[in-house]
């Protein structure tokens, strides 16, 4: 992955595949949240947003990870995941539309 040459992992935790999980979770919140459902979303949303995360490189990573250290695995996993519902939670709710003059 590009950005991975820009950010070393950090004591064996690939950082540059936690970040842009967690980035492309925050901008499909927002997609989400500003686009009427449609081609057009579907289409950024999965193909361009899709094509940014890396779901692919963090299962590799965090199976290599479990090899040699399973808890700190199991916790970038774990922490992956609270991270990017956190991240698509926050685009959602950020940048919603407003809905009947309420927020």
């Amino acid at each position: 992955m590009l950005l991975g040459l820009a950010i070393p992992d950090v004591g064996g935790l690939p950082v540059s595949v936690l970040l842009a999980n967690v980035l492309g979770a925050f901008l499909l919140g927002v997609l989400t949240a500003r686009l009427p459902a449609t081609k057009r979303r579907l289409f950024l949303g999965t193909g361009i947003l899709g094509g940014f995360t890396t779901y692919s490189a963090f299962t590799v990573g965090t199976a290599q990870l479990w090899t040699a250290q399973p808890l700190l695995a199991a916790g970038y996993a774990l922490g992956s995941l609270v991270l990017g519902i956190a991240a698509a939670a926050a685009g959602l709710h950020l940048f919603r539309r407003e809905r009947g003059g309420a927020r």
